[in-house]
């Protein structure tokens, strides 16, 4: 799996956050599509992540896919449990 434009991206297309190889995975999708917005990050590994030298936003505006998306990604990471930032 690679990351084009943010977006974790296996052979066959964008992957179901069902499938994303680990918490590690869904952590860095969701961050990218804030990322993409602008956000400026308050945690170490946001700002060492995403650099926020180009943020200018703490409430970025998400398109509806990126709104849906990010849902489905904090629900994945809700039922595996995932603690990558906290």
């Amino acid at each position: 799996m690679i990351f084009a434009a943010g977006l974790l991206v296996g052979l066959t297309g964008l992957v179901p956050a069902a499938s994303a190889a680990s918490c590690w995975d869904l952590w860095y999708e969701r961050n990218a599509i804030y990322d993409r917005n602008g956000y400026c990050f308050s945690t170490n590994l946001g700002q060492r992540t995403f650099n926020n030298a180009d943020c200018w936003t703490r409430n970025p505006t998400l398109s509806q896919w990126e709104q849906r998306r990010v849902a489905q990604i904090q629900a994945e990471e809700r039922r595996r449990g995932c603690k990558v930032n906290n």
